[in-house]
């Protein structure tokens, strides 16, 4: 997937935050002890099939922060 964010950082999903419509996933790093949080609809998150334990890219543009399954 091409993005034009310059900040792709490595990182593993520790939680997920289900809600009706909106969910928080928690991040941790790769090779760090930072923290990093995402929000995003139930959908997106069964769309990319996440789990606790998953790799994903972690993009941060100004304050969003966007997660990628890789």
């Amino acid at each position: 997937m091409k993005h034009g964010a310059r900040n792709h950082l490595p990182a593993e999903v520790t939680a997920i935050k289900r809600g009706a419509v909106m969910c928080q996933v928690d991040v941790k790093l790769v090779g760090t002890d930072y923290k990093m949080t995402s929000v995003m609809t139930v959908d997106s998150l069964d769309s990319m099939g996440l789990k606790v334990g998953d790799r994903v890219g972690v993009l941060a543009k100004a304050v969003n922060v966007l997660l990628i399954k890789d």
